[in-house]
């Protein structure tokens, strides 16, 4: 019934264009940072010999069209509470070896997103499932090199959210692969921007996005 995704990424990183599968759920606020997209495609096409598809793809977890799809990204600021339906979906994905983006868009530990969220994953997984990874983990030299382990977001350093400059990222990981990459540093809102305005950055600060991305493709 359930999708390859060994297979699957095998084929987009040979063949098939790739497509940024955003994950439209029930509950809170899916529809975020809705410029991001088709700035990280850019990067994938300035940085990459990757073939994209140039529009995002909006999906409900719900459906079984998810499937189709290795990477998917899930965002929001609100509450996060799957309902029977995505939650099975959401695990089973998972678990088959597809790969699921998640960025808290408060960039707080503390808030509604972070918590339901976290409290979804540890229903599906078990407790303690997500876990902070090392910052010599392989996600971050995939492509680019991040040796200090995840780049900072300017919506930290200027004090939002939880006042705190997050040095980690959490993840779940199936059979030594990330299954869940988990952020609560806001990547969404710091991407949110026209490409074209990349040029006025001292460093293009998608590139770890191009990372997240190959990560996801690798057989």
């Amino acid at each position: 019934m359930y999708k390859n995704y060994t297979t699957g990424r095998q084929a987009v990183m040979s063949n098939k264009a790739f497509t940024f599968t955003r994950l439209r759920y029930r509950s809170g606020d899916w529809d975020t940072d809705q410029r991001m997209p088709s700035n990280l495609l850019n990067s994938l096409i300035e940085y990459t010999t990757l073939p994209v598809n140039l529009q995002e793809k909006v999906v409900d977890l719900s459906s079984d069209e998810i499937f189709n799809y290795p990477f998917c990204y899930l965002s929001g600021h609100k509450l996060v509470q799957f309902d029977k339906q995505e939650a099975s979906h959401f695990k089973t994905y998972v678990q088959n070896g597809g790969f699921v983006f998640a960025d808290d868009c408060n960039h707080d530990i503390d808030g509604l997103f972070a918590k339901s969220f976290e409290a979804q994953m540890n229903q599906l997984f078990g407790n303690g499932a997500l876990k902070k990874i090392k910052n010599d983990h392989p996600v971050y030299h995939s492509f680019f090199k991040f040796e200090k382990g995840p780049p900072n977001t300017g919506f930290e350093l200027n004090g939002w959210g939880d006042d705190l400059v997050h040095d980690y990222l959490k993840a779940i990981e199936i059979n030594g692969r990330i299954g869940v990459l988990y952020s609560n540093k806001d990547y969404g809102c710091e991407w949110d921007y026209d490409y074209r305005n990349k040029r006025f950055l001292s460093e293009d600060n998608t590139k770890f996005g191009v990372n997240i991305i190959l990560y996801a493709l690798q057989a």
